[in-house]
């Protein structure tokens, strides 16, 4: 089993940058960086949404409950 050698990398590199060049290559890096941040976001903001339900059903879940608990009559001798 061969694995890649340094010098192999640096010759597709070498190739890479005679095909597109650096300017290019700079632009690509930081459009990929860009999308990359952007996919985060929008994850920790799906991640914040969905925590932000779930607190939510929460609080309703308590506040149905106390108010099932206050619907019930506490002194039985008046039914």
């Amino acid at each position: 089993m061969m694995g890649i050698s340094i010098w192999q990398l640096l010759i597709v590199l070498g190739i890479v940058i005679l095909l597109f060049g650096t300017k290019k290559l700079r632009n690509i890096g930081s459009d990929l960086g860009g999308a990359i941040r952007g996919f985060k976001k929008s994850m920790s903001d799906e991640d914040s949404k969905a925590a932000d339900q779930e607190s939510l059903q929460e609080k309703n879940d308590a506040q149905s409950q106390q108010a099932e608990t206050e619907e019930k009559p506490r002194d039985k001798s008046h039914s």
